[in-house]
């Protein structure tokens, strides 16, 4: 039985019951999202942290929601971690690390999680992700 001022059932409505509460960032939205996957490590949780950041930039700047259709199914083939070193050793910078630093959010990139966590990447991958970096500091 419809009870809230939007027509429909108050426990359902996104915005009755959240009344009072602030709208996460897209950072928390992120953050929640790759704890979901349950990772083993820090590098993990960054990384699945930085394709979710990258799905709620893009998800924002198209007005509508937006999933990473070719990143996901490289992470379920390769694991998150090869599919990062992939995706940050081409020469071209990807959609993700220019949405991202569109957004002011390159400290969530998969470059950074590269630099960060240095032992568990290639030196071509950190030397490529350091020269990206580099680029956007000026």
């Amino acid at each position: 039985m419809p009870n809230c001022i939007h027509g429909i059932d108050d426990r359902f409505c996104a915005v009755c019951t959240n009344k009072g509460r602030p709208k996460p960032s897209q950072r928390q939205v992120a953050q929640a999202k790759a704890a979901a996957h349950e990772p083993a490590t820090d590098v993990e949780r960054e990384a699945f942290e930085a394709v979710y950041a990258y799905q709620e930039a893009r998800s924002v700047q198209a007005g509508r929601p937006f999933r990473a259709s070719r990143t996901w199914p490289m992470i379920e083939r390769l694991g998150i971690l090869v599919a990062i070193e992939r995706l940050v050793s081409k020469p071209d910078e990807s959609d993700c690390y220019t949405t991202l630093v569109e957004m002011g959010m390159e400290d969530l990139s998969f470059e950074q999680v590269v630099v960060r966590h240095r032992a568990s990447f290639s030196e071509k991958a950190v030397a490529v992700s350091e020269t990206r970096l580099k680029r956007v500091k000026g």
